[in-house]
Order: structure tokens, then sequence, then C-alpha cells
């Protein structure tokens, strides 16, 4: 399985704006220099593991906040994520949101026959 850099490089620079930090600032609490930082957040460069860890500790997140794209089990994970896309929804938003997912969710199940021909 190849690692999405990509992804990885997203939530890192989502977390990253969200602790209100610059990219020299963060690269400099991790040790790496602002381009390599800058490369990492665009999925340009491979991330090390040792990496992955310091940004996550810097950031006050876990590493399955950084990773969980590229795991299978990560449910928790998503959880969180759906938490935050709602947090600042409005009654409208949020209703609108509730029938989307629940024909998404209807749809998935029913054809859900599909998914185990796609994977044969």
């Amino acid at each position: 399985m190849e690692l999405d850099y990509k992804a990885i490089g997203k939530r890192i620079k989502i977390a990253r704006i969200k602790a209100d930090l610059t990219q020299e600032k963060l690269s400099e609490m991790v040790g790496v220099s602002p381009t390599h930082l800058s490369n990492i957040e665009t999925g340009t460069t491979r991330v090390s593991l040792n990496a992955i860890i310091s940004i996550a500790n810097a950031l006050h997140i876990t590493s399955d906040d950084l990773l969980c794209d590229n795991v299978v089990k990560a449910k928790v994970q998503f959880e969180k994520d759906i938490a935050l896309i709602l947090e600042d929804c409005d009654e409208y938003e949020i209703r609108i949101i509730r029938d989307m997912a629940s024909a998404t969710k209807e749809t998935l199940r029913r054809d859900a026959h599909l998914r185990k021909i796609a994977d044969q």
C-alpha cells in the first residue's frame, strides 16, 4: 500500500492553521526547514515517521489525526472530522446534511453487493 502523502500534508496544514502557526514557526518547532515543511504539506515529499510524530506533538494532536486517510480502521477520526464539519452549521444546514448523509447511507447499503463485485 502506498501512503497518500497529499492527504497527510493537507491534514498537517489544516492542523497548523487551526493552531495559528506559520510554516516557519512549526518548522522551527519540529527541526525541519520551512521549505521541507512546505513540501510535506503539499505532499511533494515523503514524510518520515519521526517527522510525523514531531509534527503531531508540536500541534498537540495524535498521529491518527494525520494518518487516518491511510488507515483502514479510522472510524473514530472520521467521526471527529464529521463533528468538526457540523460544528458551525445552522439549523437549516444540519437538516440538509443529515438528509444527504441518510440518503448516502441508504444507497451504500442498498448497493452493497456492487462493492463485493468490485473487490473481487
